[in-house]
């Protein structure tokens, strides 16, 4: 079982909850300019979520320096990927740059929250490696 991509998985489907106040929120305040820019911004969490899921899970699999090394420097690859694709939508695409920043940040750090609150009330016992 891929414990990490399956916690992903789950983070992500949280965004249900996350996302569609931010895009009716964006979409009241800047119109649908800000609604376009909030989904993208979401989407680009989502994506960052499942990779991080995948990286960690293939990581595992060679061994727990390899875990420990996808991570670290994953980590920093992930910030680095979401910052890149940010600069490189805006450079391509004409939509609401502050639906999409503020989005995205609030996207992660919602469902890091969200996700955090989950496994401390116990939500994530089907995936002990103990068992």
């Amino acid at each position: 079982m891929d414990i990490e991509a399956t916690i992903a998985r789950h983070t992500v489907r949280r965004a249900v909850f996350v996302g569609p106040p931010l895009i009716a929120l964006f979409w009241v305040f800047r119109g649908s300019d800000g609604a376009i820019g909030a989904s993208i911004g979401v989407a680009v969490i989502v994506g960052n979520f499942l990779l991080s899921g995948w990286i960690l899970s293939l990581a595992a699999r060679f061994g727990l320096t390899a875990y420990h090394a996808a991570a670290l420097f994953g980590f920093v690859f992930r910030l680095l990927l979401i910052t890149g694709t940010m600069f490189g939508i805006v450079a391509f695409m004409d939509l609401d740059r502050l639906a999409f920043g503020i989005t995205a940040v609030a996207t992660y750090l919602a469902l890091l929250v969200l996700e955090s609150i989950h496994v401390l009330k116990g939500g994530e016992r089907e995936l002990e490696w103990t068992q």
